[in-house]
């Protein structure tokens, strides 16, 4: 077994290697495993003798997905030639499947999840000493991974991620959230991979040293890719690449190693760079519990306030039952926004209702939910098996709600919660029920925290839920609750509490609620579980951080009476103000749901095309200027062009015919490259705007793509490339479509594509994301 208290080196870039043996750009590095594998033996051999003590077996792409076939004998073989490189360690390599995950893709977390499965069962029957994810973009896709390593084999799991030039990943996921999560759900190495050189990712492997207790990797590239002389080649040599390695040393990174275009070389100079060092052993947190959605991390010190936004929960909420039975996942999105909107740290998911399947209900508003919004979950449900279903799709780390001191909740939730890393909520009750005495709430809730350490929840992820009782029925011992939170803060643990209940069945709530909150506070409350659309609840708890010194200077507080003051004594204007007003803010917030209704209203006395260029078009304006500015995302940008295409879909039979169409474009991953995800996402976000989109799907060569540019007469062809070993051919069908005399421009992306490449290759637009092809299109199409 491999002992991660030391300093491990792995090897650099196969890709590249296997391109300068021979590899055709565009072959299966895979198949050599079977059909050359004295050319990635030769390597592996290389990559030993450098210094390297963990061999990567050529099995990035080994998955059934990419292969067409069963991976397994590939697998066997990669692994068996790892191993024979003689280096102490081989490391099954698990790299992405090349698909989009729900909700943005068609690739359910089980499809997954079960080719994962079956990749890492066979890595582990060939005798891989530790399996290696790498490369991942989508935080889902790097836990259906995960979980199938960790409950498959008994083998250590590293996991790093990539990240571009923005410092996230392409659905937005910052380094720390990805090292939060995966650190959550127990990966035993978490780190950094590929994309950028080392210059670039310093940043991401601060970000994460600060956040985590694993052992942090890092495998840049060698620099950027260039063309020279008509090869791909890097700007970052073997010194320079040492430099860097020791400036990663020294800030406490554990392990090292090489991506795409570094060589034995490379790896040669780092090798004396770990001997006789031993890494900087991390500590866990125990002042500070962290918890995360897909993007940002919600830092919980011991005396954090937190405001949970209550209304994604049925009881009570007409609405809210009725989209449950109706099936419509997205009026929790819709919620969602709302309260993250008004001030929410946290969101709360209830699908409880007697006559629903929250099997089905719970991860679909999960993944509702996480369609539009990056903050944290608390997830509620008694039900073990929905719960359960629920957090294997959640992106980030959450918070599971609840657990009590009944015997049957305990050996049902402690296990889930210590398996997924969630945050814990325990309930102050057990058989008994709720106790009048504060300090037997107190002794409850602090029984079952202490059972909860034992299998294996850490004391700072707890919440301890001293509940609230409803005034009208228990007046005498609602005062109950502040005092047995102040008991269990005095015992060291965080607390929560659902502050409506206590105002239930009596008339002027809010007053109520906010009074109750302000006691609950003051006897140290962290968590309040509240009505966020409420402004003086609001008010409460900003006054409150103020108060306790967690808004520094009282910042946050003078910035939002600031803001409430710049509209001070204005005149209140009705809301909507204009339905074109309301069509844009529902664009721009991705609720599709309320888009037709809009665009129906406005086509009361409006033509069609003044909506779209009146009111559309602006809105789609907005949202691209939010994506460059860092302040809105991928998930964000997809759910605003799903909100375009449901106004199209009701725009388009009002519209003069071919008027909706703005045009065709012809989409393309490259021959050899079968990694489609970002092209996809080019296409769904083009048709979300109107284009007409000819998608020649993945590993497509030349002939194909000139076939349809002549076929079509496009204006705009769209070609990819995820890996180095098939950037080539970007180029080569570049030329096809010039010598062949297609009248189209062409624009270019992928991870390993730059504006300098773009440039090398003749190709008219490097679009960097998927917001960059919409404005191409634009430029080229007009709309």
């Amino acid at each position: 077994m491999i002992d991660l208290r030391e300093h491990h080196l792995f090897d650099g870039g196969m890709g590249t290697m296997l391109q300068a043996a021979g590899l055709e750009a565009g072959e299966c590095p895979e198949r050599l495993n079977l059909t050359a594998p004295e050319t990635v033996a030769a390597v592996h051999a290389a990559y030993a003798a450098a210094g390297a003590d963990i061999i990567t077996a050529n099995t990035f792409g080994a998955s059934r997905r990419k292969l067409g076939e069963d991976p397994a004998p590939y697998i066997a073989a990669g692994v068996a030639l790892a191993k024979q490189a003689g280096a102490p360690y081989a490391a099954l390599d698990v790299g992405p499947l090349g698909g989009l995950m729900a909700p943005f893709g068609d690739m359910t977390f089980d499809e997954a999840y079960g080719q994962f499965t079956e990749i890492v069962r066979a890595g582990a029957a060939a005798g891989a000493d530790l399996v290696l994810i790498e490369t991942m973009s989508d935080l889902l896709e790097a836990k259906a991974a995960l979980l199938a390593a960790k409950e498959h084999t008994d083998l250590p799991v590293f996991v790093t991620m990539t990240f571009g030039e923005d410092g996230r990943t392409f659905l937005g996921t910052d380094p720390a959230c990805a090292a939060v999560t995966l650190t959550s759900l127990g990966a035993d190495v978490v780190g950094i991979n590929c994309s950028l050189g080392p210059a670039e990712l310093a940043g991401a492997l601060e970000a994460m040293l600060a956040v985590t207790d694993r052992p942090v990797m890092i495998q840049p590239n060698a620099g950027l890719p260039r063309l020279e002389g008509g090869e791909t080649v890097f700007d970052v040599g073997p010194e320079e690449f040492a430099r860097w390695g020791k400036t990663f040393l020294d800030m406490g990174a554990a392990i090292l190693g090489g991506c795409c275009g570094t060589t034995p070389d490379h790896i040669r100079a780092l090798a004396p760079l770990l001997r006789g060092r031993k890494p900087r052993q991390r500590q866990a947190e125990e002042a500070v519990s962290r918890f995360c959605g897909w993007q940002g991390s919600r830092a919980m010190a011991l005396d954090s306030v937190a405001a949970v936004g209550e209304r994604i929960n049925p009881t009570g909420r007409r609405k809210l039952k009725e989209a449950l039975y109706a099936k419509n996942w997205d009026y929790a999105g819709e919620l969602a926004l709302q309260e993250q909107q008004e001030g929410a740290d946290f969101l709360v998911v209830n699908a409880g209702l007697p006559d629903i399947d929250e099997g089905e209900a719970l991860p679909n508003l999960v993944l509702a939910i996480q369609r539009v919004s990056p903050l944290p979950l608390v997830i509620d449900c008694s039900d073990p098996a929905a719960l359960e279903r629920a957090l294997r799709v959640c992106r980030g780390r959450p918070i599971l709600n609840s657990v009590n001191g009944e015997a049957e909740s305990m050996a049902a939730m402690l296990p889930l919660a210590a398996k997924y890393g969630t945050g814990l909520v325990v309930l102050a009750l057990d058989g008994g029920g709720i106790s009048d005495d504060p300090h037997c709430r107190r002794d409850t809730a602090l029984r079952v925290a202490q059972a909860a350490q034992a299998a294996g929840v850490p004391q700072n992820a707890i919440f301890i839920d001293c509940l609230a009782m409803a005034a009208s029925v228990s007046q005498d011992v609602v005062l109950a609750t502040p005092e047995a939170i102040r008991l269990v803060r005095q015992a060291g643990y965080r607390t929560i509490l659902g502050v409506s209940n206590v105002s239930h069945g009596l008339p002027g709530r809010d007053g109520l609620n906010q009074a109750f909150l302000a006691v609950c506070l003051a006897a140290g409350l962290n968590v309040p579980i509240v009505n966020t659309a409420s402004r003086g609840i609001m008010d409460t708890l900003a006054a409150c951080r103020v108060l306790t010194g967690e808004d520094r200077g009282c910042a946050a507080y003078i910035a939002a009476h600031q803001a409430a003051a710049d509209t001070a004594g204005k005149p209140a204007e009705p809301a909507p103000v204009s339905e074109a007003e309301t069509l844009e803010d529902y664009i721009i917030s991705g609720r599709k749901e309320m888009v037709p209704a809009a665009v129906e209203a406005l086509l009361a006395d409006r033509e069609p095309l003044e909506v779209i260029n009146g009111c559309i078009i602006p809105a789609l304006d907005r949202v691209g200027e939010g994506y460059e500015r860092g302040t809105l995302f991928l998930p964000q940008l997809m759910a605003s062009a799903e909100a375009v295409k449901a106004a199209f879909d009701v725009l388009r039979s009002r519209l003069p015919q071919g008027t909706g169409d703005k045009g065709t474009i012809i989409l393309a991953t490259v021959k050899g490259d079968i990694h489609d995800i970002g092209k996809n996402i080019v296409k769904m976000l083009l048709e979300n705007y109107g284009y007409h989109i000819v998608d020649l799907g993945r590993d497509v060569g030349p002939e194909t793509v000139v076939e349809a540019a002549l076929r079509t007469g496009a204006p705009l062809v769209g070609l990819s490339s995820l890996m180095t070993t098939t950037a080539q051919n970007i180029a080569v069908t570049i030329r096809a479509l010039r010598e062949a005399g297609a009248q189209c421009k062409i624009m270019v992306g992928g991870a390993v594509v730059t504006q300098s490449f773009a440039d090398q290759i003749g190709a008219d637009f490097y679009t960097k994301d998927a917001a960059q092809s919409a404005k191409v299109a634009a430029q080229v199409l007009g709309g």
